[in-house]
């Protein structure tokens, strides 16, 4: 699984992916100052190392996508069937803008939603994974503080479709892997001053790899004529930020006030360890005993006959 990937970039025919060490030195040969990520790579690692994190995610594990054979195709961190993939170790990124090109159209843009995209899956590759044999075939039981029995069974329930509010682990973790992603790209903006674009969906992608969305972002509805893929990126960035984004904010208001920041690097380096008991003590202090597991765990996760 790991040496061929290409039933991850099969899903994307029209595209050409190259790895990011390649991606990167064709961008600087044409002329294009890569400065930018490769300063937020080094916050990524100065970062990610107060977490646990010694090695980051290698550049030839990463596959960026870009010159692409299909009309009107635009790529970027809300591309769909993109990301990482834990059996493969592979993450699959597109070049943000039209794809169509060797080059991004928008080149400071598309490199910080390169750095948020690199940035968000480091820390899916960091997280703590276990593995147990089922039939042959390798069957993740434990992704950083998560957990799967092998019938299938997950730890938390699914959230109900348009609440506010999360009990679901895995969008907690997806939540925070975001958040530290978006605050790396946020700071190699002011340093770099790369300053927001006036176009709608510019706008928009700007405030998305920042993490500056307004509420009214969130709202917006975007109508893109000239481009129905653009129109369904806007769609799928003001959905993320509303379903993943919005509700892990919701839930560090709800379950550490005022103590946000020790609840997410807690949580983070919870992550990358596989261990919950620091991070479930810190919030039996402040919520009673067994919080951890009231919060998440499913009623059902430990019926019987939901094993292989």
């Amino acid at each position: 699984m790991r040496a061929d990937a290409s039933s991850l970039t099969g899903k994307h025919p029209a595209h050409v992916f190259r790895t990011l060490s390649e991606m990167l030195t064709r961008w600087a040969a044409d002329g294009i100052d890569t400065t930018p990520f490769h300063a937020g790579i080094e916050n990524v690692k100065r970062r990610y190392a107060k977490y646990g994190l010694v090695r980051t995610l290698p550049f030839d594990r990463v596959l960026v996508g870009c010159e692409s054979s299909r009309a009107g195709a635009f790529g970027g961190f809300h591309h769909p069937d993109q990301g990482y993939r834990h059996l493969q170790m592979v993450a699959v990124i597109t070049m943000y803008g039209p794809l169509e090109r060797r080059n991004p159209e928008r080149p400071a843009l598309a490199l910080l939603d390169l750095l948020r995209a690199y940035a968000h899956d480091c820390l899916h590759y960091g997280s703590r994974r276990r593995y147990v044999e089922v039939a042959g075939m390798p069957v993740r039981t434990q992704y950083g503080i998560n957990y799967r029995r092998t019938g299938g069974q997950s730890y938390s329930a699914a959230d109900r479709h348009g609440t506010r509010h999360t009990r679901n682990i895995g969008i907690v973790m997806e939540g925070a892997c975001d958040k530290e992603a978006r605050a790396i790209t946020r700071q190699a903006a002011e340093r770099f001053g790369v300053t927001e674009p006036s176009d709608v969906l510019g706008t928009l992608a700007f405030r998305d790899v920042t993490g500056a969305l307004t509420e009214a972002d969130t709202r917006r509805v975007v109508e893109l004529p000239q481009s129905q893929e653009q129109t369904l990126y806007a769609a799928a960035l003001s959905g993320y930020e509303r379903g993943v984004n919005r509700r892990y904010a919701q839930f560090l208001e709800e379950f550490a006030p005022g103590e946000g920041s020790a609840c997410h690097t807690r949580l983070l380096a919870a992550m990358i360890s596989g261990d919950v008991s620091e991070l479930g003590a810190w919030l039996d202090e402040r919520h009673g005993p067994g919080t951890f597991t009231g919060l998440f765990r499913t009623p059902g996760y430990f019926d019987p006959g939901l094993t292989a």
